[in-house]
């Protein structure tokens, strides 16, 4: 499998909105000059290996800013920051900055939809038809057939809505668009494979189980999230952005998009729209930690429902390195040093996440303010990732 092709397939790359997936066939690397950290090198932040990783993030990826949360296991948090804010101003990137968490928005999803499990609204292995009659249709595609354990565990079978950007990110930037809308683009697709019988990460199946929820519920997904996850886990700047607004609330570092030989253009602004429940929340690198954090310490499912969540399948291409599984919105995260840590991971124009927590105590979380545009760029985030865990 190519570079280009490997980097298409796996979440990583295709919780990015599909206009990245369109750079990435290009094949083009974004073109910036390196930049300076936030910290001095010579100072005892330089020094510490997890500053130095992420100043070499921003100085050989072309990243204009990183920021990074790591937790010991002694329970103590270091904040870190590199690069710079805003190309224009040159401010340095704020300490913990709120960002768009993009596909992490799916474990959030996925904790509300086991949370109805509990309450015996929902079951997970009954047909999707049982709760969106008539909705999942197509050459292929049958709602009475595919489970809504398969929507959280990406078996469905269903495509992703790639085509939608085909006029380029520019073009949709501000524009909003209905969840049924982007859902009828997926379904107009054929099946990957009958359901069950591989694994393919889509985001028409989260878009999807975003409607299951308001369905059962009576109430718009945003709110449940908040209601059962963010409020829930105390999570203090964590929120679902209302229809029509698209700007980022607090301190954050500026999101940047490009392509070779242009100018990177500041995507901070945009309508989160056409990701819905696949991929709307803003967080900051702290809160994503305290949402994982809660989510496996068992604060915000019962026993049960997190067991299923953790059950998970072959997931290939999952990651850069390979190897990796996939629960019910959760994914492993592989550790060099041993051991298998908790993730899940967000692209979205403007700002890349990646995390792994251990039961241990230990967890990084880290946000890039450019998408990778190559797989170097890609497996270096999740270098630093592991190396930071494995110090």
């Amino acid at each position: 499998m190519t570079a280009v092709s490997q980097r298409d397939r796996r979440p990583g790359r295709r919780r990015a909105l599909s206009i990245v997936s369109a750079v990435v066939a290009s094949g083009l690397a974004v073109a910036v000059a390196a930049l300076p950290s936030s910290a001095d090198p010579a100072s005892s932040a330089g020094r510490d290996g997890v500053q130095q990783g992420l100043n070499a993030l921003v100085r050989d990826n072309g990243f204009p800013g990183a920021l990074a949360t790591v937790r010991e296991r002694d329970g103590r948090v270091r904040d870190y920051t590199a690069g710079v804010g805003d190309l224009a101003t040159r401010s340095p990137v704020p300490v913990n900055g709120q960002v768009r968490i993009a596909s992490n928005t799916k474990a959030f999803v996925a904790t509300v939809v086991l949370q109805l499990v509990a309450e015996g609204k929902v079951a997970l292995d009954v047909p999707v038809e049982t709760y969106l009659p008539n909705v999942v249709r197509g050459e292929g595609v049958d709602g009475r057939v595919i489970t809504v354990r398969q929507l959280l565990q990406h078996t469905s079978g269903l495509a992703d809505y790639d085509e939608i950007v085909q006029d380029g990110y520019a073009a949709i930037q501000h524009r909003y668009f209905e969840p049924r809308e982007i859902v009828d683009i997926g379904l107009a697709k054929p099946a990957l494979f009958p359901p069950g019988g591989g694994w393919s990460y889509s985001n028409t199946n989260y878009v999807l189980t975003g409607l299951l929820v308001q369905k059962v519920t009576g109430r718009p997904v945003g709110e449940e999230i908040t209601r059962r996850v963010i409020d829930k886990a105390g999570l203090r700047h964590t929120y679902w952005p209302a229809q029509g607004d698209q700007s980022i609330r607090e301190a954050h570092p500026r999101g940047y998009f490009g392509l070779p030989g242009e100018p990177l253009a500041d995507v901070t602004e945009m309508d989160p729209s056409l990701g819905w429940a696949a991929v709307q929340l803003i967080s900051t690198p702290r809160d994503l930690d305290e949402f994982f954090r809660a989510l496996v310490g068992g604060k915000l499912l019962p026993p049960a429902q997190l067991e299923e969540m953790r059950k998970t399948v072959d997931a290939p291409g999952a990651s850069v390195r390979g190897g990796e599984r996939y629960g019910l919105g959760l994914q492993t995260f592989t550790l060099s040093c041993g051991g298998v840590a908790w993730t899940h991971g967000g692209d979205s124009p403007g700002y890349e996440t990646r995390s792994a927590l251990l039961p241990d105590g230990r967890s990084v979380v880290v946000a890039v303010t450019s998408l990778p545009t190559t797989l170097e760029a890609a497996r270096h985030v999740e270098e630093f990732v592991d190396a930071a865990m494995c110090r």
